[in-house]
């Protein structure tokens, strides 16, 4: 598939990896609408010109993703919605019992899973039904679904238990969506990011993000927004990546 002239839905992507994968989609003669529940969804698209639309919507609403999918359609000039990147997600620390035992709180694990697990449940289901309907390009292929897993899904930590599963059930979910989908010409794959430059990082300590970047084998620094989108451009390309996820960390194990 050809970035060029096609139209991508990309969640979370007011900032960090999703805006950096909008950016480099735009920069490839691709069309982009940024779904983000941020103000700041609205800056970043029109920042990127006429290419780009900004919907303000929550992943685990079916009617936001639907609308999302309309207006991405919509943006497409009759050749409809060629992929998605999901990139929308948080990130939660808590330990199942804590220095007072007192239990994890159940409302905050539900709350990770929803939007993290079920979120890209959600978008997957409506970007595939709007794939489904396209014209079949080179190999047949209607499209491509792209999912943001995490290392933590391999080498969750203390206090990653909700985080963990959550991107755990999103590699979980990469092999039996692309044997799927695959009857639609649509594949599937899933991106696990190590320890990257992102709003999510600003969040714990400096001491802490230089200790993660002095683990990293090779660079030894965080993985920048960019190296995310250069990747998923090339899953885009490249029709042989089906069905598989990618670790994107350079080359850390997380004790």
């Amino acid at each position: 598939m050809h970035v060029k002239d096609n139209t991508f839905l990309i969640t979370g992507a007011a900032s960090g990896l999703g805006a950096a994968t909008a950016e480099r989609l735009v920069a490839a003669g691709g069309r982009v609408v940024l779904c983000d529940l941020s103000d700041a969804v609205d800056a970043h698209a029109e920042r990127l010109g006429g290419a780009a639309r900004a919907v303000r919507g929550d992943v685990t609403s079916g009617e936001d993703i639907q609308t999302a999918v309309d207006v991405a359609v919509e943006l497409s000039d009759g050749r409809g919605l060629a992929g998605v990147v999901h990139c929308a997600g948080v990130v939660s620390v808590a330990k199942l019992v804590d220095r007072e035992g007192n239990p994890a709180d159940l409302e905050a694990y539900n709350r990770t899973i929803q939007i993290n697990l079920v979120g890209t449940f959600n978008v997957m289901r409506l970007a595939a039904a709007a794939m489904a309907k396209n014209a079949p390009g080179e190999d047949g292929e209607r499209g491509v679904i792209i999912n943001t897993a995490s290392i933590a899904a391999f080498d969750g930590q203390v206090g990653q238990c909700a985080y963990s599963a959550s991107k755990a059930g999103v590699v979980g979910m990469s092999l039996p969506a692309a044997r799927e989908l695959s009857r639609h010409g649509v594949r599937v794959m899933a991106i696990a990011p190590g320890v990257f430059e992102t709003p999510m990082m600003s969040e714990i300590p400096d001491e802490a993000a230089q200790a993660l970047a002095a683990a990293v084998p090779f660079p030894k620094r965080l993985g920048k927004p960019d190296e995310y989108a250069r990747l998923a451009e090339q899953i885009i390309i490249n029709a042989m990546l089906n069905g598989e996820v990618i670790r994107l960390d350079g080359g850390i194990r997380m004790q």
